[in-house]
């Protein structure tokens, strides 16, 4: 396992942190705790969770996997997140002071610790001052209920606004930010990638296989079914069959990714995982799995180091389609492939 500072902080986190969405849903106690196991067996120190994760079940399960395998616990690096509705009363979401400190006391609880490593806003609330939000993160690290503070879900104007109030007030600073990032979701280079840069933060990607999407599971024009992502719902989210079967962009990803793993020997999901890796400002990739051999699967990756020439190819294929100005070749299209070293 290859290790990387938790964006700005000092923190050493391993390349590929471990989803928990996963958790109390798609995989029982047992089954989440054997990924965990796995996980920290092969080198992996970072988890990641959030709190409406199967409405807490998952920080639970984490939380009584920590208590059993304290030598473990004191080398993970722990990260949850708040924001999202917990409860039904109009004070149980949001950013406001009121109920991010409700969310981080039930949080330590269910994990079972008295400190979290990265605390993260889920998403923006456009409803509560930014100023209100960002000094409760700065208490909780005064505090010393949290060591540094992230965001999730941030559009670049954001991340830069959040980011120079608290610079001006010097409160503390955040040190990473977790989008939608890979092959087939890029459209965070445009403006998000050079605010992160920027700022010094690092990138934490989640769905980083497009919900299955990039692991070679599925094939043109053939709804899929069964044990799957979108076997039981082909509507569900952003990975909606019916929609990405329709793009070509999409097939001619997914043949490219499976051109370099033949190349290589390895499944196309290491590919979609190496590739990503190695994108500017990405710190650690967040592995959503089900079941231990799409962990081990996974975990290869880190070992996969891919060509320049394979690289160059992944990236031309899954160039995304933007409009021209401001982002075309004489804008951000130009800037990050300087930063990428010429991809």
């Amino acid at each position: 396992m290859t290790y990387r500072t938790l964006g700005r902080s000092g923190a050493v986190v391993s390349a590929q942190a471990l989803g928990t969405m996963t958790f109390g849903a798609e995989a029982d106690e047992a089954t989440s705790h054997a990924l965990l196991d796995a996980y920290v067996a092969a080198g992996g120190n970072f988890i990641d969770t959030a709190d409406v994760y199967t409405a807490g079940t998952s920080e639970e399960i984490i939380g009584r996997w920590l208590a059993a395998h304290p030598t473990e616990a004191q080398q993970i690096v722990l990260a949850t997140k708040g924001r999202f509705p917990m409860g039904q009363g109009p004070n149980d979401l949001g950013t406001s002071r009121r109920h991010l400190r409700a969310a981080l006391d039930a949080s330590l609880r269910r994990l079972g610790v008295e400190h979290i490593d990265l605390y993260q806003l889920h998403a923006w609330d456009a409803i509560t001052p930014l100023d209100e939000t960002l000094r409760f993160l700065d208490d909780a690290v005064t505090a010393g209920k949290i060591g540094y503070c992230g965001f999730s879900n941030f559009t670049g104007w954001q991340l830069t606004k959040a980011v120079h109030l608290a610079d001006r007030h010097g409160w503390s600073l955040p040190v990473t930010l977790q989008p939608q990032y890979n092959l087939l979701v890029r459209g965070i280079e445009q403006e998000i990638v050079p605010a992160a840069l920027d700022a010094g933060l690092g990138l934490l990607p989640w769905s980083p296989l497009g919900g299955g999407w990039l692991s070679g599971k599925y094939r043109r024009d053939q709804a899929p079914t069964g044990a799957t992502r979108l076997g039981e719902n082909p509507q569900r989210g952003m990975e909606a069959w019916e929609k990405r079967n329709a793009e070509e962009r999409t097939w001619r990803i997914i043949d490219a990714v499976s051109a370099v793993a033949q190349e290589h020997g390895a499944s196309a999901s290491q590919v979609s995982l190496a590739w990503l890796k190695v994108q500017p400002a990405v710190t650690s990739v967040i592995l959503g799995v089900r079941t231990l051999e799409q962990l081990q699967d996974n975990l290869a990756a880190d070992s996969l180091e891919l060509s320049t020439e394979q690289l160059e190819q992944l990236t031309a294929a899954s160039e995304p389609e933007i409009e021209d100005y401001p982002y075309g070749t004489a804008g951000v299209q130009q800037r990050h492939r300087k930063l990428s070293g010429g991809r």
